[in-house]
């Protein structure tokens, strides 16, 4: 989402100066270039040299400096950025490009650019929340300046409260957030990921090899692309994709519940989840103690989520998942046909380093009147490419 982007990056002088040598780490191994601008303030917290050999470019720091405007003054800066981020964003940096002034090169850029002006707010909690600060970012809020941030927690000076510098890697995300193509901004995506859980006693359970790791790239990828996103999510050690609201369930009757409350809010529903087709008959109440040499459990069907929604009305748009080990077109067009869904993705998941537990994927895409092929690369960039099929076959509805 990133590859190729110009970012130009505006160090101001405050502690959490520190957090951009791992920033423009997290902005170069998504694909941008970065340059850099540093205030004199931010030079007493990190040098020069420490970001020039991270982002490979000599960095400006001076207005006056005959060599850089014979080169890449504020103006080439300016002309050359996709996009201008500035974190630290301090206090007395917030007032001085509020107040359009242009007394050093992180200023006089902000003044001379076209590209948005990305602020990242870092200061003391009494700071940030004093009138003055608060008018700033008001009025540059309103001029169409992006504010991402601050955080709550502790700060170097030991107060607590709002005002810390996100994190580097939330920055990266929300930047990628920034420049995604929005192809389903106007869209409600309900989606299902991991696995269940079906109780067997309070200690034990049945449940399958799901990883969540699919369905929970398709929850970043549609909230990059402008949908809302709601996340029904089995248990699954994954962070929720920012922007993206999450509902944690267990088993399948709960993750039917959770789906059938939110169904109606949504116009897109994808099942990803690898949903337990059988449950216990009878759940032990007390641990099942080993005294038998065998034991037989009495299983009864779980209810089959992916066919509730579609048969739902209003009827949502709806995407399924198949996950086989052999016949897999066979499998996938007669789930389609069954459950009467408008898509279905397939996967071979006996194919070694794709499908579950996996970083990489390979979908075979059908509906009823075309097949895709998606070969095999990670589930985000997968996650974008099925995302894209359904924006167009919803367009062409």
């Amino acid at each position: 989402m990133l590859t190729g982007k110009k970012i130009l990056l505006g160090i101001g002088g405050g502690i959490a100066a520190y957090k951009a040598a791992d920033l423009i780490r997290r902005l170069k191994e998504r694909g941008c270039d970065v340059r850099v601008v540093m205030s004199q303030g931010a030079q007493a917290f990190i040098t020069p040299l420490t970001i020039q050999a991270l982002s490979g470019h000599p960095v400006s720091s001076d207005l006056l400096d005959p060599a850089a405007e014979a080169g890449m003054g504020h103006i080439e800066l300016a002309r050359w950025a996709d996009a201008m981020l500035i974190a630290p964003a301090t206090a007395n940096l917030i007032a001085r490009i509020n107040a359009g002034m242009a007394d050093e090169l992180i200023t006089t850029t902000c003044l001379a650019t076209s590209a948005p002006i990305i602020l990242c707010p870092a200061m003391n909690q009494q700071m940030y929340q004093n009138l003055a600060t608060q008018d700033n970012l008001a009025n540059l809020q309103r001029r169409g300046f992006p504010l991402w941030g601050p955080a709550s927690g502790s700060q170097a000076c030991g107060e607590v409260g709002p005002g810390r510098m996100l994190e580097p890697l939330d920055i990266a995300h929300m930047l990628e957030l920034f420049f995604a193509p929005k192809l389903l901004t106007g869209h409600k995506l309900l989606l299902t990921a991991g696995p269940t859980r079906e109780a067997i006693d309070p200690v034990r359970y049945i449940s399958n090899h799901s990883s969540g790791k699919m369905g929970f790239a398709l929850a970043k990828a549609a909230a990059e692309m402008g949908a809302e996103v709601t996340l029904v999510a089995g248990p699954v050690n994954l962070a929720t994709p920012h922007g993206v609201k999450r509902i944690d369930v267990e088993s399948a009757e709960q993750m039917l519940e959770a789906v059938m409350a939110q169904v109606d809010e949504h116009n897109i529903f994808i099942g990803c989840a690898a949903v337990a087709d059988y449950r216990i008959a009878t759940v032990a109440t007390d641990k099942i103690k080993k005294s038998a040499e065998q034991m037989q459990l009495a299983l009864v069907r779980n209810p089959d989520i992916l066919a509730t929604v579609a048969q739902h009305k209003p009827k949502l748009f709806t995407v399924g998942f198949a996950a086989e080990t052999q016949d897999v077109e066979k499998y996938a067009r007669g789930k389609l046909e069954k459950k009467q869904l408008d898509m279905i993705a397939a996967n071979d998941v006996s194919i070694q380093g794709l499908g579950f537990n996996a970083d990489d994927n390979a979908l075979v895409v059908f509906d009823k009147e075309s097949c895709q092929h998606l070969p095999a690369t990670n589930k985000l960039t997968l996650a974008r490419q099925l995302l894209t099929l359904i924006e167009q076959k919803l367009t062409a509805q």
